[in-house]
């Protein structure tokens, strides 16, 4: 699976001191420790970036590439001045992080990302919010993704996001998911072949205890990528997480996909290790209810 780093963000205090002050060594540092990772893209997440945010977006830009010219950024902000600004510096084929399924985003970014030929998150968001189960996210997947279409975004270029939430907070809204992608390749086929998926990982493990994020993130992105999930949006230094991106640790992902298809391994037969992530699958695919406790259980 290909990865988005996501580290480069303004709500890392080294990092959001650092485009305060407009300093490029931590900026540049980061940026090269995560292409040494072996990331995909890299995101730069400016926030909102009320004030300020177009100049702030081109100097980052250029701040970045000047380090790690070969790897595509995505620009992800909410100031649409910021994103343009992005967009006419970066050298290559940029990424748009995200078009919102909302009428004034839609108007407002769709025509940006075909002037400037920019690959694009579509964030399946629309003017209700967060959809509420799979069909609505199919639903606004034609919506965004036919308005791309007709603005002559390649297939290719557009990237899926159906919306990741915290498994604490809305495990349904994860089985909705799953339920989505599981649905995804038809949807691609009959609309716009060529689709592909993305999502932000590190979202569904939000509020859990820090110690325990990690293994949310792994288990998880080895269920998305059975399901064709084609990109995530992931923090680049979990080595775990990398190593099943590459498609390493072979045992660990048969048992979760094992998981996946009703195959439930013996307990008995399993090391703690993978016992723990056998666990954490029943838990995202709504096997389980979700407590800070799943792993002791």
């Amino acid at each position: 699976m290909l990865r988005i780093g996501e580290n480069l963000n303004v709500m890392v205090t080294k990092i959001g001191a650092a485009m305060k002050e407009k300093d490029p060594g931590p900026i540049r540092e980061l940026a090269k420790a995560e292409a040494e990772k072996g990331v995909n893209w890299i995101d730069i997440n400016l926030g909102p970036a009320r004030k300020g945010g177009p100049e702030l977006m081109e100097w980052i830009v250029k701040t970045v590439q000047e380090v790690v010219p070969d790897i595509p950024l995505a620009l992800d902000t909410s100031n649409i001045e910021a994103i343009e600004a992005g967009l006419k510096v970066h050298k290559g084929k940029a990424m748009i992080n995200s078009i919102m399924a909302r009428p004034e985003r839609m108007d407002a970014m769709i025509p940006l990302a075909a002037k400037y030929n920019a690959q694009v998150i579509g964030l399946l968001w629309g003017p209700s919010g967060m959809p509420r189960d799979e069909n609505e996210r199919s639903e606004l997947a034609v919506t965004l993704v036919s308005a791309m279409l007709e603005a002559g975004i390649a297939p290719e270029d557009i990237f899926v996001d159906p919306i990741m939430t915290p498994v604490n907070v809305q495990q349904d809204q994860i089985k909705s998911m799953i339920n989505f992608m599981m649905m995804f390749s038809d949807i691609a086929e009959a609309l716009a072949p060529g689709l592909k998926s993305t999502c932000g990982l590190s979202n569904v493990s939000n509020g859990a205890p820090e110690h325990l994020r990690p293994i949310l993130n792994q288990t998880f992105i080895v269920i998305l990528e059975k399901y064709g999930m084609y990109s995530a949006i992931v923090d680049a230094f979990d080595e775990e997480m990398t190593a099943f991106c590459k498609g390493e640790r072979p045992k660990i992902k048969k048992i979760i996909e094992d998981v996946c298809d009703g195959n439930e391994p013996n307990p008995a037969s399993l090391t703690k290790e993978e016992l723990d992530y056998v666990k954490t699958a029943k838990v995202l695919l709504g096997h389980s209810l979700y407590s800070d406790s799943w792993l002791e259980l």
